[in-house]
């Protein structure tokens, strides 16, 4: 992966995890979870679809398709796993 498509590959995961954060509020340890969450998730879908040689939405050398739904899965996951009290925080 060249510097340009991993700043862009980070970028559009930070993007996801803050529009997350955006829509449902929170606290600043709401924003870094969702935003290590997203991270996560979209750079673990990118090398999954390199491993398993899927092509879904590419654009240069990123598997951006894989690594949005990555990142959109472990975002879900994250939210539907933490507990309500530290929701309301």
């Amino acid at each position: 992966m060249t510097f340009p498509a991993f700043v862009f590959s980070f970028f559009m995961a930070t993007l996801l995890g803050s529009l997350l954060h955006l829509w449902r509020g929170g606290s600043l340890g709401r924003l870094m979870l969702y935003l290590v969450l997203s991270l996560i998730g979209f750079f673990g879908g990118h090398f999954a679809a390199n491993a398993l040689s899927l092509r879904f939405i590419r654009v240069g050398p990123i598997n951006l398709g894989v690594g949005i739904l990555g990142s959109l899965a472990l975002l879900a996951l994250g939210y539907w796993l933490i507990p309500e009290d530290l929701k309301k925080s």
